[in-house]
């Protein structure tokens, strides 16, 4: 998988923690709970990439990364999830997850590769996440669940100086079918803060987790 994303991928990532690339059309959606959130409209879908920008507090970036990376974990502490875990799809390693919609909306999935790269850029650490769909890997579709075949994400992690970890996030799906306005309105500006929330408090229980196993 590691050919799959490029070096200048993951540099673009990290640096939007230093300076954020908001030329170009993006605009400032809602900035909530310490959490800045841009968008930029697609001509082509009619929808929105995002842009997320926030700090996780006391929550190291390398304890950060470790949660994010655990599929296994984060089926305990993010409701949304219905299914999730990584396989072989014949020869092609790829991450199956299908994500809770509410009634009476189908749930849709997703088939995506990922990668994380540990940087170190001037003796700075930096943690590197990337991940896009791959509709070429030979998983069937499920009957009565949508297929997210548009899908891309990037996060950048990097302490903020002292106990917490600076965030920055860069996402677009298109979850295809008739998704109401306020939906997705809600999604941007409450599911991506409360996700993060939800992500400090697996932070800070992540070690009991560990113990378990």
């Amino acid at each position: 998988m590691s050919l799959q994303f490029k070096d200048e991928e993951f540099q673009s990532a990290w640096k939007e923690l230093d300076e954020p690339q908001l030329e170009g059309g993006w605009e400032l959606f809602t900035e909530t709970m310490g959490v800045k959130i841009y968008r930029l409209h697609d001509k082509e879908t009619g929808l929105y990439e995002y842009k997320v920008f926030g700090v996780l507090n006391n929550c190291n970036a390398e304890l950060c990364a470790e949660v994010y990376m655990d599929l296994t974990y984060r089926k305990n502490w993010d409701t949304y999830v219905k299914e999730l875990f990584e396989k072989d799809f014949g020869g092609q390693n790829a991450i199956y997850w299908e994500v809770k919609y509410p009634f009476p909306m189908s749930n849709r999935d997703y088939v995506y590769m990922r990668e994380r790269r540990d940087l170190d850029v001037d003796g700075r650490k930096i943690w590197v996440i990337l991940a896009r769909s791959a509709p070429e890997t030979p998983c069937a579709e499920k009957s009565g669940v949508l297929r997210v075949k548009d899908y891309k994400q990037s996060v950048a992690l990097e302490s903020d100086g002292g106990c917490g970890t600076k965030v920055f996030m860069n996402y677009f799906d298109n979850p295809g079918g008739m998704i109401p306005t306020w939906l997705v309105n809600w999604a941007a500006k409450t599911g991506v803060p409360g996700f993060l929330t939800d992500m400090q408090k697996a932070c800070s229980n992540y070690s009991k987790c560990c113990t378990k196993k």
